[in-house]
């Protein structure tokens, strides 16, 4: 079991399959497993002649750290995105695109559902630093459910110098914070934007605040001051879905 990564979770062993199955060398299934969800997942291997092995649920905790629901993948190592993808993406992308960015965001989990939740609102790409921040890991394929094998998780090494690229390229960068003036539902997002989330408690960095066009904040009703990373990511996102799907509506009636 050298040196390939060792994926699991049924939703993301299935996604590998689907999208990138030359990557999968082996499937292990623990022993005694064989529902329907598992099924799925012994036809798309036979269809990409990949091998299925049985193991005890013991042994297979033993090689990952988190719930495997009884299905590991020995794939080829991950694929992180350099800056040069999102010229290509922006390339044969029509229309409005929308790329998240996220400063900093280190919990693998966060990094996962923000993963998951841009797939789901049609981000084109997740943007990252290269340094102090999460990356792609057998825990953040488990958490975004398949949505790291899709998306494309791209790396930069000077995050000022690619929103400044991609603004010249007609890109709008909205940021959040806490004490913006204008809340996210004033905010048209229906143009090429940039959505900018920022580290778990600390925010965007000052740089990265500095060549934000807009800045906007969530209205907060309750007791607490902020959300979880993720989730206000989630709700960004499908605001700015919401917001483009009204406007593609009302282009068509008219």
């Amino acid at each position: 079991m050298s040196s390939l990564e060792k994926i699991y979770g049924v939703h993301a062993v299935e996604a590998l399959l689907r999208h990138h199955p030359k990557r999968v060398k082996q499937i292990w299934l623990a022993e005694g497993r064989n529902d329907p969800r598992v099924q799925v997942l012994v036809a798309l291997a036979g269809e990409n002649r990949v091998s299925i092995g049985q193991a005890e649920r013991r042994e297979m905790d033993a090689w990952v750290d988190g719930v495997h629901q009884g299905v590991v993948a020995e794939v080829s190592p991950s694929q992180v995105w350099g800056e040069a993808m999102l010229d290509e993406l922006l390339d044969r992308t029509e229309g409005a695109p929308l790329i998240l960015v996220l400063d900093g965001v280190t919990d693998p989990h966060n990094l996962g559902a923000c993963l998951r939740t841009a797939d789901a609102a049609g981000a084109l790409a997740v943007v990252v630093p290269k340094d102090k921040s999460a990356t792609l890991t057998p825990a953040v394929r488990k958490v975004a459910c398949g949505a790291a094998e899709v998306i494309p998780l791209v790396a930069v090494t000077n995050l000022a110098r690619t929103l400044e690229k991609l603004q010249q390229r007609g890109l709008w960068v909205v940021g959040t914070a806490g004490e913006a003036e204008q809340e996210l539902y004033q905010q048209d997002l229906t143009g090429p934007t940039i959505l900018i989330m920022g580290a778990e408690g600390k925010g965007m960095r000052r740089l990265t605040r500095e060549h934000c066009d807009y800045l906007v904040r969530l209205p907060m009703a309750g007791s607490v001051s902020s959300l979880n990373v993720s989730v206000a990511t989630g709700v960004c996102l499908f605001e700015a879905l919401r917001q483009r799907n009204v406007k593609a509506a009302g282009t068509k009636k008219a």
